[in-house]
């Protein structure tokens, strides 16, 4: 199970290190940047720090040298004494070198004022009075060094005087820092553009309000297949360099059926107290022991397919439990779930339309965002057959890919009838989820959609059944129908399939041996052959 996973774009760049720390070790190795240096690596910055003990003598290592050839950005402290060090004067040359021209320094003024810097008054006055009393004045170098101090003075930064607290100063510089190195994430790091993200993302991030200074829990639910873990993942990739802990849980449903409870909250803790085999005797005892350690932190929660009130109560419990600015995600396929425990407007992630699903479709068949002009028709009609559903589409196009077009008709066909097994097997996760009457009535409205295509026809045939309206809610709030304002139920077609498939595995030979028949020829059969039971 992941609980914590970070994406780096960076890789797929010819960087080695995402940040360069150039700094006076004597000022500020054990505090400011070491704290900087945790915090950076703590949030996914791959950031290379010299080893203490290579700051000897006045000439650098080619090892640095080529760590910061290798470096994306550089974060340069300039500390009351950075100016003494001819090391660290060495390495901002070849930083501004390597660097000035692509805007990648930001530097930070710590305990110094900039103008300090730019015109080397005070402390770096007394530096370069060394330097050249060493050097000899008028030195070429010390006058590059001089040179190299007044430009990065001229780039803007951070003063350490402006802030009440270093923790206040790191956070800014970390979020600066975590926006351009990631300007634009793909989940898992991978090379594939999200279609159809950027407005979703848009809508959640008005829900998360991440300047408001509360409390909030956020709900993302829908039908299975339509990438609600994908949309969390990818809230949680943006935001989490914001937050103080950070933790991902995924797959809750599957976890909490086979480990239980107990194991969800393990995992919770060990993410604040670093610890791999943390002691939880039983659900209340982890109840207390998470209140404790979240009640004063800002922290940024995801629950991935909760299908169960009782996780959200036993995991993230109330709003009091979490300190202020904290953000709680919850993913599902069950509305009900999130209203039931105080989620006041649920987010409810919709189908594709048909642009965005015929540019997913085609990345994964043509590994191009349109289709082959000899493809395009046959793209079209298995867009119409997914619906919208992004799960489907990718397992299709994935499917067809670098296939003939004999194979491109062969599958339609079969698709036609029997629907792929993958994309049935996560949707049939819903319907397992039912008791029987709610299986019964949504069975019926899969096969015989146009007998039951509003409330009044459903309520008529079950009459006799007290529990028809409630039913028909459960099935809505599971993401298995829909209602109109007009009261006409929707059913999405890979939901239908999937029902009908239920139905045609009790008996894939002998149609008369199912429990409903809905198909012509299945029908004929049945009464030509006198098969039914």
């Amino acid at each position: 199970m992941s609980t914590q996973v970070r994406a780096s774009t960076s890789s797929a760049l010819p960087w080695k290190h995402d940040v360069f720390l150039s700094f006076r070790g004597a000022d500020t190795r054990k505090g400011f940047t070491d704290h900087l240096y945790k915090e950076l690596q703590r949030q996914g910055i791959m950031t290379f720090r010299d080893d203490p003990q290579l700051e000897r003598g006045t000439v650098i290592s080619p090892e640095l040298l080529t760590a910061i050839e290798q470096s994306r950005f550089a974060i340069v402290v300039l500390s009351p004494n950075y100016a003494t060090s001819t090391w660290c004067l060495l390495e901002l040359s070849k930083i501004l070198e390597c660097m000035e021209e692509r805007g990648a320094i930001l530097p930070i003024f710590y305990e110094v004022e900039p103008s300090h810097v730019r015109h080397q008054r005070g402390s770096f006055a007394e530096a370069f009075e060394q330097h050249e009393e060493k050097f000899g004045e008028g030195n070429k170098e010390v006058e590059g060094w001089r040179d190299a101090l007044t430009k990065v003075a001229n780039i803007a930064g951070w003063s350490s005087k402006d802030y009440r607290y270093e923790t206040e100063l790191i956070r800014d510089i970390v979020h600066v820092l975590w926006s351009r190195v990631h300007p634009s994430l793909t989940v898992f790091g991978s090379s594939e553009k999200l279609v159809g993200m950027d407005t979703k993302l848009e809508e959640i991030n008005v829900l998360l309000d991440k300047e408001a200074n509360d409390v909030r829990f956020i709900g993302i639910w829908g039908m299975g297949g339509l990438g609600k873990t994908t949309l969390a993942r990818l809230v949680y990739e943006k935001i989490s360099h914001q937050f103080e802990v950070c933790i991902f849980l995924a797959d809750v449903r599957e976890v909490s059926a086979t480990h239980g409870l107990v194991y969800l909250q393990k995992q919770i803790l060990s993410q604040i107290l670093k610890e791999e085999n943390v002691q939880v005797w039983n659900v209340y005892s982890g109840i207390t022991m998470i209140k404790r350690c979240f009640c004063n932190k800002a922290v940024l929660l995801v629950l991935d397919d909760v299908d169960q009130l009782e996780q959200l109560e036993k995991l993230v419990g109330e709003r009091d439990w979490f300190g202020s600015r904290s953000r709680i995600i919850i993913t599902t396929r069950d509305r009900h779930v999130l209203v039931t425990h105080g989620v006041e407007k649920p987010y409810e992630l919709k189908t594709l339309n048909e642009n965005e699903a015929l540019e997913l479709f085609s990345w994964k068949a043509f590994r191009k965002y349109e289709p082959d002009i000899d493809y395009a028709e046959q793209s079209k009609s298995f867009v119409r057959y997914a619906g919208g559903l992004p799960l489907a589409l990718k397992i299709l196009g994935s499917f067809l890919y670098q296939r003939s077009p004999d194979a491109w008709n062969s599958a339609l066909q079969k698709l036609q009838q029997t629907p792929d097994r993958r994309v049935f097997e996560i949707l049939k996760t819903s319907f397992d989820g039912l008791d029987e009457m709610e299986k019964k009535i949504f069975l019926d409205i899969a096969c015989f959609h146009r007998l039951y295509d509003n409330e009044s026809m459903i309520e008529l045939a079950y009459s006799s059944e007290f529990c028809t309206r409630v039913t028909i809610d459960v099935l809505v709030e599971k993401s298995l129908l829909t209602i109109s304002l007009n009261n006409r139920i929707g059913i999405h077609d890979s939901i239908r399939e999937m029902g009908c498939e239920i139905v045609r595995q009790e008996s894939y030979e002998e149609p008369g041996r199912r429990s409903r028949l809905w198909l012509r020829n299945d029908i004929f059969h049945v009464f030509t052959k006198n098969t039914g039971t």
